[in-house]
Formats: C-alpha cells, sequence, structure tokens
C-alpha cells in the first residue's frame, strides 16, 4: 500500500497498555488495519446497534474512514486506538474517545469487539485502560458514553467501568441501518474524581 503512515492518535500522546491488552494508533496506510477495521463495522452486531453517518463496504471506504480519523486526531478533536491482545499484538477491537471538548473538559467513548474476541471481558478492560488515560493525558474532566435502548451488554460494560446511569435520551439515536428513523438511548457518564473500579477477573 502506497498511503503514507496515518496514524489516529497523535505521537505526543502514549498508547495505553494493561489488564493485558495495548491499546495502539490504528494506521490508515495499513492492509491489515483496513482489513480489520472494515470486518468490524460490517460486523452484524455492530450494525444493530450503530448507524454510521457514511457506510461503507469495501476496503477503500475502510481506509478512507481511517484516514478522516487521523485527521480528527491531528485537530485534536479524537483518538482512536485499536484494541490488540498485549502479548500477542492480535486486533480484537476498537475504542474511540471522540467529540473531545478541551473547554468544557468532555468527551464521548465508543467501542466494538471482533466476533472471535467477545466473552473475553475485552470491552470492559479496553474501556478501563481508555477512560483512565483520558482523564491523566487529556485532562478531561467528563467522559460519556452512550448505547441504543435495549443493548444490555454495552449497558453492563458501562457500569463494570463507573459509568454511571444517567437516564434515557429520547430520540438520540438512529435506528438500525436507518437515517431516517430515531430510537432512544442510555446515558452514562463517569467523572475524573470518581472512583476507579478494579477489573473483574
Amino acid at each position: 500500500m502506497a498511503s503514507t503512515r496515518m496514524p489516529t492518535l497523535p505521537p505526543s500522546l502514549t498508547e495505553p497498555r494493561g489488564h493485558g491488552l495495548h491499546l495502539r494508533p490504528w494506521d490508515a496506510g495499513s492492509d491489515a488495519d483496513a482489513e480489520s477495521w472494515l470486518r468490524g463495522c460490517l460486523d452484524p452486531e455492530f450494525q444493530r446497534w450503530n448507524t454510521p453517518l457514511k457506510l461503507w463496504t469495501d476496503l477503500a471506504g475502510a481506509r478512507e474512514s481511517l484516514r478522516a480519523r487521523a485527521r480528527e486526531a491531528g485537530e485534536g478533536r479524537a483518538a482512536s486506538f485499536r484494541i490488540t491482545d498485549g502479548e500477542s499484538g492480535t486486533t480484537l477491537g476498537h475504542i474511540g474517545v471522540n467529540e473531545i471538548n478541551l473547554p468544557l473538559r468532555l468527551a464521548r467513548v465508543g467501542y466494538w469487539v471482533l466476533p472471535e474476541a467477545r466473552g473475553r471481558g475485552v470491552a470492559t478492560r479496553a474501556l478501563l485502560l481508555a477512560s483512565r488515560w483520558a482523564f491523566a493525558e487529556l485532562g478531561l474532566h467528563r467522559l460519556e458514553l452512550g448505547h441504543a435502548l435495549g443493548h444490555g451488554a454495552s449497558c453492563r460494560v458501562a457500569e463494570r467501568c463507573g459509568y454511571a446511569h444517567e437516564g434515557t435520551m429520547r430520540g438520540a439515536m438512529f435506528e438500525a441501518g436507518r437515517h431516517d428513523a430515531f430510537r432512544d438511548a442510555h446515558l452514562h457518564a463517569r467523572l475524573a474524581t470518581d472512583t476507579e473500579p478494579a477489573p473483574r477477573p
């Protein structure tokens, strides 16, 4: 691939490690990264709960999506991590710190896990790592997490990571596969002053 390397994390910031994971920046110039990104975003379970503004179905679209995230990282508006196994380096999923608002010290987090990595606490461990990183490295005060109503697995991950359920947001997310209909979402949040939960075995 001839594209220059475009990481989704500014080089001045560290890559979180811990809980058996290593959070690395996605590389828009990497075929392997683009293939993993495409596979994750086309996964039926991902599409059941998430409706991107622009849906793409090929590697060219996946690379463009990663390039867009790299530009956001360069502008300080977001940071996207490839969740990898701390020992093997195998890609397990994605976690992002999005819509960073430094004046308000606020951001939103989101994640997905590849099918073969589910059931191992990957999302919980990655969210604990990314939250600690966002509070320490970015100096944020509040992190928000939203998920579609009925997404019990995401709700449990949020609660295990100390993200308190703050209520239901009406019509806050697109319906699955549609941009002309909306569904309710749960809002969770965690503050820098909240106690960090210990990861469950």
